[in-house]
C-alpha cells in the first residue's frame, strides 16, 4: 500500500464513523431539545430529567439501526480484506 491508498482507507473509515454515529446522535439531540423545551415551558428545571429519556431513546435507536450499521461495517471490512489480499 502506498500513501494515497492509506489516506483513502482512512478517509473512508472516518466517513463510515460519521455515517454510523449520525442517526444515533440526531436521536439524542432531538430528544434532548424536546425535553429542554418541555422543561422551559413548564419551568421544571430538574437536570436529571433529561438523562433517562435520552438514554432510552439512544438505546432504541441503536437497536433499530444496528442491522444497517452491521451492513456498512461488513461492506467496509470486505473492501479492506480485498485490499489486503490484493484484488483491487
Amino acid at each position: 500500500m502506498n500513501e494515497n491508498e492509506i489516506i483513502d482507507v482512512a478517509r473512508e473509515a472516518i466517513m463510515i464513523v460519521i455515517q454510523i454515529s449520525l442517526p444515533v446522535m440526531m436521536v439524542g439531540l432531538l430528544v434532548g431539545v424536546s425535553i429542554a423545551l418541555l422543561q422551559a415551558l413548564t419551568q421544571v428545571q430538574e437536570i436529571t430529567l433529561v438523562f433517562v429519556p435520552k438514554i432510552i431513546a439512544i438505546f432504541l435507536a441503536i437497536f433499530l439501526f444496528l442491522p444497517g450499521f452491521a451492513a456498512v461495517m461488513i461492506s467496509f471490512m470486505d473492501k479492506i480484506a480485498d485490499r489486503i489480499i490484493g484484488i483491487s
